[in-house]
C-alpha cells in the first residue's frame, strides 16, 4: 500500500514521455539565510501562482525536508507556510506513518491537525486510531480518543489486545506521555486501568510506575509487586517496590545504582516488617561495589546479608546464587606496584545459614581477617620467568560453623617458580623447578603428626616439573568436507619428595576434581596447606578435526593417564597409593553436524576395572525454538542422575523471526521444560516446567520451578506473565529462570526493555 502511489506516478510518466508530455511539479527553491529546505510538489495536475499558493490533484505528493505528504488533493500556502490534505492522506516522518481523510499542517512550524488519523510506529511495529492529532510543533502532539496496539485489525474485530485513552500528550523533548483516561483491554476484558498514566516514548529512562508482577509459590502464597522506578540522574537511578504476600504481609523491596567514570554499584534491600508465618520481621540487603584504582588496580565490596537461616528458602528469587546457604561478605582491593607486580588485601566473612536438621547441616570455609598479600611475574635474561606469590591470612570459623573445635590461626606462605620455557609453534618443552613455603601460628597446639604439640612451624616443599607438548597437523576430508586434523600428544613429569603434613590445618585446602586440567597439575590438592609428594608421568593425546573453510571444531577426542614412578604418600583420602597407573581419562565432543552437538567423559579406574565418573550428553536443534537437551551423570558411590531439557513447538506455525511482529502467523503453543532426577534417591530434585503461547502481537508463559531444599522439603514456585508486543509486560517475567534453566532456549521474541535500562555516565 505504501508504494502504490509511486508505482502509479512511473507508470503514468511512461505514458506521458510518449506522447511528448511529462507529469505537473512545482517547488519553491530553499531559502539561503534560514536554511529551510525547498517545498516540491507533485501530481498528475499542478496548479501555481509564483510567491502565492500551489494546488495539486491527483497521486499528489509534497515533500519538505524529512516531511513526504501524498493525498488525492494538495494545496499550500506560501505565505503561511501551510498545507492542507484531502482524501486518502498519508504523511511519513522518520519511519512513522499517519493516515487518515484531512490534514492541515504548517510546515515551518510543523503544527495543525489530523482528522481521524490512524498512526504506526517504525520503532515498536505497533500502532493505532484516534478521532483527532493535534500537533503543536516537532515536539509535542496531542491526541484524542486514542488507541494503540501492535495487533493487526480485521475488518471490524477488536484487536486481542488495545489500550484507548481519552485523551494523550505526547512530550518528545522531556520523553513523557501522559495519558488520561488510560484502559487496557484484553480480549475486550479491562486488565489494567488508570485515570492518569506516565509512560516513556522511547527506550530511554523515565520515572514512573512500572507494570505490575505477580507469583506464586508454596511458601508465601500470591504476591503482588508494584515497582516504581525513579530516574535521579544520567548515572544514578532507584526503584522501590511495594509488595503484597498473601501469606506473610506487606514488604518492601529497594535497588539503588549508580554509574561513576572509575566506579559502580548496585545496593538491593527487601523488608517484611511482620511476617505473620514467623511472627518475626525478615530482610535482606545487599552491595555491590567495584571500582578501577591506580591504572590496572580495581577494587570490589560484595556483602549480602539476610535476617534468618530460612530466609534462602522463603524467598529465593531475593539473591539467586550457586551457594544459596553461603553468603559472602567479600572486600577487596588491588593495586599495581611495579611492572607485572601487584598488592592487594581482602577481607572475607561468610554468613552461614545452617538448617535446624543435623543431616542436612553444612560446612563452611573460613573467614578471612585479613588476607594480605603481593604477586607478580617477571622475565629474565636467557628466557627464564620468574613468579612469586606471598600472602598473610588470619583464619577465624565463621558464625554457625558445625565444627567448633577446628583449628584457627594464621599463616604466611610464599609461593615461587623459575621455568625456562622453549616453545615453536610445533613443540614446545617448559622445565620448572618451584617451591611452597608456609609459617604457622595456631591458636591451639597440634595434636598429630611431625609437628605435635607445636603453635609455631614452618615447613617447604620443593617440585620439580617438565612439560612437553607437540602439535602435529595435516589436512583431510571428512564426510566429503575439508577438514584440518590436528594431534596434540603431551608428557608431564613431576617430582615432589615427601614431606610428613599430618595434622596440620586445611585452611583453603581440598582435592582437585580429577578431569583433563587436573592430571597435568604438580599437586593434587587446591590451595597451600598440602602438597602431595610425587614422582610420575603423565601422558595424553589430544585429537581434533577443524573445519577447513571456518576454523570451526568439529570433533575432539582425547585419552590421558598418570603413570607413577613411586608410591604416594600424600593423598586426598590420606590412604598411600600403591597403584601403578591412575584412573583412565576418556574424552570427546563433536558438532560435526550441525543439528546436534554431543559430548562424553570417562573416569575409568584400571584398580577395580569399573567407571568412577561418567558424563553424556545431547543437545538437537534442528531449527529455530527447537531444542532437546539430554544429560546423565554418573559418581560411584555419590550420585547418579538423568536430566532432560527441551523447548519445542507443540501446536501452531513456528513464526519466522525476520517478520515484524504484526506479520506473525498466531496460534503457536511451545513447551519449555528441563527436570533432573536422582536414580540414587529416586527423586526429582530439581525441575522447571512451562507452556508458551504466540499469537503473533501478544506472547504468554506460564512456568512453574521447583527446588529442593533438602530431602525433604522444597519450594515450588509458579510465574504467568502476557507479554504485550510493542508495549510492555505483566506478570512474573518468568524469562529469567528459562534462560538460567534450559540449554540453547531461544526467546519467541527479541527482549524488548520494559524496565529502565543501566544508567549511563554523564
Amino acid at each position: 500500500m505504501h508504494h502504490a502511489p509511486r508505482h502509479r506516478h512511473h507508470a503514468i510518466a511512461a505514458a506521458c514521455l510518449a506522447v511528448g508530455a511529462w507529469p505537473s511539479a512545482w517547488a519553491q527553491p530553499a531559502t539561503a539565510a534560514t536554511g529551510k529546505p525547498p517545498v516540491v510538489v507533485e501530481a498528475k495536475e499542478v496548479r501555481a501562482r509564483p510567491d502565492l499558493d500551489a494546488v495539486a490533484e491527483g497521486d499528489a505528493q509534497l515533500r519538505h525536508g524529512p516531511i513526504e505528504i501524498r493525498a488525492d488533493r494538495l494545496s499550500y500556502d506560501q505565505a503561511t507556510d501551510t498545507a492542507r490534505a484531502q482524501g486518502n492522506v498519508r504523511i511519513t516522518r522518520d519511519g512513522n506513518v499517519y493516515s487518515g481523510p484531512e490534514l492541515l499542517l504548517q510546515l515551518g512550524t510543523y503544527q495543525g491537525y489530523f482528522v481521524n488519523p490512524t498512526y504506526f510506529f517504525s520503532r515498536t511495529q505497533a500502532g493505532g486510531s484516534a478521532t483527532r492529532l493535534d500537533l503543536m510543533g516537532e515536539d509535542v502532539a496531542i491526541a484524542t480518543g486514542g488507541n494503540y496496539t501492535s495487533c493487526p485489525r480485521e475488518g471490524d474485530a477488536t484487536p486481542a489486545w488495545l489500550l484507548s485513552t481519552d485523551r494523550v500528550r505526547m512530550d518528545f523533548p522531556n520523553n513523557e506521555g501522559i495519558a488520561e483516561g488510560a484502559v487496557l483491554r484484553f480480549y475486550g476484558v479491562p486488565i489494567l486501568a488508570a485515570p492518569v498514566l506516565s509512560f516513556p516514548l522511547t527506550d530511554a529512562r523515565k520515572s514512573g510506575w512500572l507494570p505490575p508482577t505477580t507469583s506464586v509459590d508454596n511458601k508465601s502464597g500470591l504476591q503482588l509487586s508494584v515497582p516504581y522506578y525513579w530516574n535521579i540522574a544520567p548515572n544514578r537511578d532507584a526503584t522501590l517496590t511495594p509488595m503484597v504476600f498473601a501469606k506473610r504481609g506487606l514488604g518492601l523491596g529497594t535497588e539503588f545504582r549508580y554509574l561513576e567514570r572509575s566506579d559502580e554499584g548496585v545496593l538491593k534491600t527487601s523488608f517484611l516488617p511482620n511476617d505473620r508465618l514467623t511472627g518475626h520481621s525478615r530482610h535482606s540487603a545487599g552491595y555491590l561495589h567495584e571500582g578501577n584504582l591506580f591504572g590496572t588496580g580495581y577494587y570490589k565490596a560484595d556483602v549480602v546479608r539476610v535476617s534468618d537461616n530460612d530466609y534462602w528458602k522463603d524467598f529465593p528469587g531475593d539473591y539467586p546464587s550457586l551457594t544459596p546457604r553461603l553468603l559472602t561478605g567479600d572486600a577487596q582491593v588491588h593495586a599495581p606496584v611495579f611492572g607485572q607486580w601487584k598488592t592487594y588485601a581482602r577481607v572475607l566473612r561468610w554468613q552461614l545459614l545452617q538448617d535446624a536438621d543435623p543431616v542436612n547441616q553444612i560446612v563452611a570455609p573460613y573467614d578471612r581477617y585479613p588476607q594480605v598479600g603481593f604477586h607478580g611475574t617477571q622475565a629474565l635474561p636467557g628466557g627464564f620467568e620468574f613468579g612469586m606469590q606471598t600472602e598473610y591470612n588470619r583464619f577465624t570459623n565463621p558464625n554457625d560453623t558445625i565444627d567448633r573445635a577446628r583449628m584457627t590461626g594464621q599463616r604466611w606462605h610464599t609461593i615461587g617458580s623459575l621455568s625456562w620455557p622453549m616453545v615453536t609453534p610445533g613443540w614446545s618443552l617448559v622445565p620448572k623447578f618451584s617451591f611452597n613455603a608456609a609459617s604457622y601460628s595456631l591458636d591451639r597446639p597440634l595434636t598429630a603428626g611431625e609437628f605435635i604439640g607445636q603453635r609455631q612451624l614452618n615447613r617447604t616443599i620443593p617440585t620439580f616439573s617438565l612439560d612437553s607438548a607437540w602439535v602435529l597437523e595435516r589436512d583431510t576430508t571428512w564426510f566429503g568436507r575439508g577438514m584440518h586434523q590436528t594431534l596434540e600428544p603431551r608428557l608431564y613429569y613431576v617430582k615432589t619428595p615427601y614431606r610428613d603434613q599430618t595434622g596440620l590445618p586445611l585452611f583453603d585446602t581440598a582435592a582437585r576434581d580429577f578431569n583433563f586440567d587436573s592430571i597435568y597439575s604438580d599437586n593434587d590438592f587446591s590451595g597451600i596447606d598440602r602438597v602431595s609428594d610425587a614422582h610420575q608421568v603423565t601422558a595424553g593425546v589430544t585429537t581434533r578435526m577443524l573445519d577447513a573453510q571456518t576454523g570451526a571444531e568439529a570433533l575432539r577426542v582425547g585419552i590421558a593417564q598418570r603413570l607413577l614412578l613411586s608410591e604416594q604418600r600424600i593423598t586426598t583420602d590420606e590412604v598411600p597409593n600403591t597403584e601403578s597407573v591412575s584412573d583412565l581419562l576418556l574424552m570427546g565432543s563433536t558438532s560435526f553436524w550441525p543439528q546436534w552437538k554431543l559430548e562424553a567423559g570417562v573416569q575409568y579406574s584400571p584398580e577395580i576395572s569399573r567407571t568412577k565418573r561418567s558424563l553424556l550428553s545431547a543437545r538437537y536443534s534442528p531449527g529455530p525454538y527447537r531444542t532437546l537437551y539430554s544429560a546423565y551423570r554418573f559418581k560411584r558411590d555419590e550420585s547418579e542422575q538423568v536430566e532432560l531439557g527441551w523447548q519445542w513447538p507443540i501446536y501452531g506455525r513456528v513464526r519466522d523471526s525476520r517478520s515484524p511482529p504484526t506479520q506473525q502467523c498466531s496460534g503457536a503453543w511451545y513447551s519449555v521444560g528441563r527436570v533432573s532426577y536422582s536414580m540414587r534417591e529416586s527423586r526429582v530434585t530439581d525441575s522447571v516446567l512451562g507452556f508458551e503461547y504466540d499469537a503473533g502481537c501478544w506472547i504468554g508463559r506460564l512456568v512453574a520451578k521447583r527446588v529442593s531444599t533438602s530431602r525433604q522439603d522444597a519450594t515450588t514456585q509458579l510465574g504467568f506473565e502476557i507479554e504485550f508486543v510493542g508495549l510492555s509486560r505483566l506478570g512474573t517475567n518468568p524469562l529469567r529462570v528459562l534462560k538460567d534453566n534450559i540449554p540453547g532456549y531461544r526467546l519467541l521474541r527479541d527482549d524488548t526493555p520494559t524496565e529502565a535500562s543501566a544508567p549511563t555516565v554523564p
